[in-house]
């Protein structure tokens, strides 16, 4: 099954797996000059409906949001939305995770930190991790990819 890992925020994480291949990145999400608060929502709704489209998941997986208020509260609700209506208009399964779950999944410890989970996601996939986001994608998609016994090829 082709997965896709969403890390949620103003710097997106990604990963997606098809038949073990994975590619994973950033995107941005910042606004520019004299945007308008909607323009983001925006933006990652068309970008999330393109990787939708690319990478054909049978099952998203993205990292729960801890919700605190404010301005980040606002932004993951509104992503957290995008994902589910997206994946419910789609028919494709959509699974959160916790934080806490996923940094146990990663390193065995609930409340690794984000250097570990670099190095997590580096050793998994054998390759550099620079972004804390690229690399709760990576972690993610590995849970995704253990649930359903499935391994990362090697790279050509």
């Amino acid at each position: 099954m082709n997965l896709l890992s969403i890390d949620p925020g103003t710097h997106c994480g990604w990963a997606s797996s098809s038949k073990g291949h994975v590619e994973s990145g950033v995107h941005e999400f910042a606004l520019g000059r004299g945007d308008s608060p909607g323009m983001r929502f925006l933006r990652f709704r068309n970008w999330f409906a393109d990787m939708l489209t690319m990478t054909a998941p049978g099952l998203v997986i993205y990292e729960r949001p801890h919700m605190r208020g404010g301005f980040a509260t606002d932004l993951l609700v509104g992503f957290v939305t995008r994902i589910q209506e997206a994946c419910a208009e789609r028919g494709i399964e959509c699974e959160a995770v916790h934080s806490a779950t996923l940094k146990k999944s990663a390193t065995g410890s609930g409340r690794a930190g984000k250097d570990i989970m670099k190095l997590a996601a580096a050793q998994r996939f054998g390759k550099l991790v620079e972004s804390d986001d690229e690399a709760d994608a990576l972690n993610l998609l590995w849970m995704a990819m253990q649930e359903n016994k499935e391994t990362p090829k090697e790279k050509a």
